[in-house]
């Protein structure tokens, strides 16, 4: 029977979700599933974009865990002691890191000014700078590119390393999580075959070394599945405790809401119905569902308007494995 309902479902990934890469869905912590679609295999690397900033969540709370950082209300700026505020700016003065965390910061512009922030040489201070003014802290505000590096300035500082050295040592190595190194790109066109590849193992960067926090992180969809795995099991790996427990669960609640789309959102996590889930553009999606102690990781190839994944999680793969 389950014969029968996968080939109705891999048709349906194929008509609906052509741009898909590889799925994997693991119950009770055994893989049940997983295939690879678009010539894509298990040494696919694919450019994650938004699901880094789940990551950058995890990292976040190693780094609250380990004492690196004091407390999420620390005000951003107490991280930036040299960091020159302009005159007659007071916004920015009370903005703290769970203002970050929790998308309730707000910046002046008001469309992603990309061509500015990609030929940038410092995407931290290039985000500080837009920090702030006019707009409502506490107010949700979705920014999707230009705003979190600040995050990955943050972790730098606290932490005395880089982002990604910080990871490789506390959060990849740990999962057998292969990344191979930073990519700093020196043209538009390697950026732009960097969102097209299949086979780049790595994590973007601006040319000050400093990782991106909303997007630039290739990974495979078993490693996906793993980051949602260590979730679902509190933060233990392998006997060991990764992230806090407390950090999982605080992380995966609602502390904001995107109103327009009424859209619950925790700390860099979209709060579902049964579980949560990281999700970044063209598709790619690490959904947890606590009550099935299920997880499902979708790495997509991009694509400016793909249907909804959700959808096809829930109408398809929740039902046809939870047995």
């Amino acid at each position: 029977m389950i014969q029968g309902k996968l080939e109705t479902f891999e048709k349906a990934v194929m008509r609906d979700h052509g741009n898909i890469a590889g799925i994997v869905v693991l119950k009770d912590g055994e893989t049940l599933y997983k295939s690879y679609f678009n010539e894509c295999n298990v040494n696919s690397r694919i450019h994650i974009y938004s699901v880094t900033k789940s990551v950058i969540s995890i990292l976040i709370g190693i780094a609250l865990d380990k004492g690196h950082i004091k407390s999420l209300d620390q005000k951003v700026l107490d991280f930036f002691p040299d960091y020159e505020v302009k005159k007659r700016e007071k916004t920015i003065q009370t903005i703290t890191l769970r203002n970050l965390l929790t998308m309730t910061a707000p910046y002046k512009y008001k469309f992603n000014p990309y061509i500015k922030y990609f030929t940038s040489d410092d995407w931290v201070k290039f985000s500080l700078d837009l920090l702030g003014g006019k707009g409502k802290t506490g107010k949700f505000r979705y920014a999707p590119l230009i705003g979190p590096d600040i995050m990955s300035g943050i972790l730098g500082k606290a932490a005395g390393q880089s982002v990604l050295d910080f990871a490789q040592e506390n959060l990849f190595a740990p999962l057998g999580i292969v990344v191979e190194g930073s990519i700093i790109f020196h043209s538009k066109e390697e950026q732009l075959a960097f969102n097209q590849a299949v086979d780049i193992s790595g994590w973007a960067a601006d040319p000050m070394g400093v990782n991106a926090a909303g997007w630039g992180l290739t990974l495979s969809p078993v490693d996906m599945s793993k980051i949602g795995q260590l979730f679902l099991d509190h933060g233990i790996w392998n006997s060991k405790q990764i992230v806090s427990a407390e950090w999982i669960e605080e992380s995966t609640k609602e502390h904001s809401r995107w109103k327009a789309r009424n859209l619950p959102y925790g700390y860099l996590w979209w709060i579902q119905k049964d579980g949560f889930a990281a999700m970044g553009d063209g598709g790619n999606v690490i959904y947890v569902n606590t009550k099935k102690n299920m997880v499902v990781s979708i790495a997509s190839l991009f694509r400016p308007r793909v249907r909804d994944r959700m959808e096809l999680i829930l109408e398809y793969i929740e039902p046809m494995f939870d047995q």
